[in-house]
């Protein structure tokens, strides 16, 4: 269960047209963390926040030099 808290929320809908995602579409979005809607074509992508907060971390970092 701890898995859960780690992984960012999975879609079943695209938030961008609300039409059902597929399992298999699901599927993607979780391993992949990123998948096209075939109804409206809008790219759904997953972050992952330890990777966000690397990003902010290297961001603050390049000041200081």
């Amino acid at each position: 269960m701890e898995n859960n808290k780690m992984n960012p929320e999975v879609f079943d809908a695209c938030p961008h047209c609300g039409n059902k995602l597929s399992p298999w579409q699901q599927v993607l979005l979780s391993v992949d963390k990123a998948v096209m809607c075939k109804h409206c074509w809008y790219r759904i992508i997953l972050s992952n926040p330890e990777e966000e907060k690397n990003k902010e971390n290297d961001n603050s970092n390049d000041g200081d030099e």
